[in-house]
């Protein structure tokens, strides 16, 4: 899960919002970026390169929090935007239903998907981009991998925080 803290907009001070996830499950999405081909099919699975907070390069997901007041269309648009640029021309559809729902808890082992920091709840989602994708804020790199490669066990390992898990829920959830 990326971290953006910022005290405006719905953003709480870090002081606020540590004191939030000591006691709060936090809502958050993931967002699965394919590029289809002209039958809709999935040929391609994009996935970011991110420094941990533990210094680490590992492969990830867009996600990020939901705001306060925010809609969940519009927090998959920013969060899209804030990691594959604005020309990413992402295909999220008026009322975006989820592929799966993640609860990462900061205890391992509840679920495959852990978070030290806090209890987060994510909705799981695959969004279409067509447009031209560059890695943007705190993410260094995108690759492009086909539904193949995504599934190769070096790949999955490479992904952070369970990320592989729902990575494997999409491609199933595509078909591919």
């Amino acid at each position: 899960m990326t971290e953006v803290t910022n005290s405006d907009a719905g953003w709480l001070s870090r002081e606020d919002m540590d004191l939030a996830r000591e006691r709060l499950p936090i809502l958050y999405v993931d967002v699965v970026p394919v590029r289809v081909d002209a039958q809709g099919t999935a040929i391609a699975v994009g996935l970011l390169l991110r420094a941990g907070e533990d210094g680490q390069i590992k492969r990830a997901l867009v996600s990020g929090r939901v705001l306060y007041h925010e809609r969940v269309r519009a927090a998959l648009l920013r969060h899209i935007e804030k990691d594959l640029g604005p020309l990413a021309l992402p295909r999220v559809p008026p009322a975006p239903q989820p592929f799966t729902v993640a609860e990462y808890f900061p205890t391992p082992g509840v679920t495959p998907f852990h978070d030290p920091r806090q209890h987060a709840v994510s909705l799981a989602y695959v969004v279409p981009v067509e447009g031209d994708c560059a890695p943007q804020q705190d993410a260094l790199e995108l690759t492009w991998f086909s539904p193949e490669e995504a599934r190769d066990p070096g790949v999955l390992a490479e992904l952070m925080n369970g990320q592989s898990t729902l990575l494997l829920q999409a491609l199933a959830y595509l078909g591919v």
